[in-house]
């Protein structure tokens, strides 16, 4: 029989073995938690604040606003700080109205979605666009990896963090290795949204570029 000092001794690394592999099998496996987001979530809507960092991390950007979408292809970006911009997709154009110059950008849905962080949130399928992978668990939050599939695109990678079940940030890498963080406060899923949240009118006198 083994002597009692020893059984303690192996009991406890074991013990400690078991509970570790119990909570690795509770986390929640984000690309499924990612799955169901963007099965069940019809609409949404945060606070977010946004920090961009350029390619050698010298120089830092933060914004912040009001973020809103329903499925499919709909959604809002409202920045307040510390410029307003406004991104509106429609379902089958994108406006993007820069305030301060009184300017307006449109395009067709179809050119402007892809494999873009709108598309991932407000989109109907991920498969299609991307490549999903788990990431560690990084400051309590479960990460999803998205690479799209064009590699050509505007975009490295994204990955999307999730808190539980609720969507707590997306972090963006561009084409030139900036990378841009949304990080989301008060995230309100199956909001009931008005119709004209999605509805954009140019401003009177608002220059107006159409882009193919």
């Amino acid at each position: 029989m083994m002597p009692m000092h020893l059984s303690r001794q192996l009991l406890a690394p074991v013990a400690a073995l078991v509970l570790a592999l119990a909570a690795s099998a509770a986390r929640a496996d984000a690309v499924d938690t990612l799955r169901e987001f963007v099965r069940d979530v019809k609409s949404g809507r945060a606070a977010f604040t946004q920090t961009v960092t350029s390619p050698d991390g010298a120089k830092k950007k933060t914004s912040s606003g009001r973020f809103e979408f329903s499925r499919p292809d709909r959604f809002r970006f409202a920045y307040a700080k510390p410029f307003e911009q406004l991104i509106v997709g429609d379902g089958k154009q994108v406006w993007l109205h820069d305030v301060d110059l009184n300017q307006v950008s449109v395009r067709p849905m179809s050119a402007a979605l892809g494999a873009t962080p709108a598309a991932l949130l407000a989109g109907k399928s991920l498969d299609t666009d991307f490549e999903l992978s788990n990431q560690p668990s990084v400051n309590g939050l479960d990460w999803a990896l998205a690479q799209p599939k064009q590699k050509d695109g505007a975009f490295q990678s994204l990955r999307v963090g999730f808190r539980g079940k609720t969507l707590a940030a997306v972090e963006i890498v561009d084409g030139f290795g900036q990378r841009s963080v949304l990080q989301f406060d008060g995230f309100e899923t199956n909001a009931a949204l008005p119709e004209d949240t999605f509805r954009f009118v140019a401003p009177k006198g608002a220059e107006v570029l159409r882009q193919p």
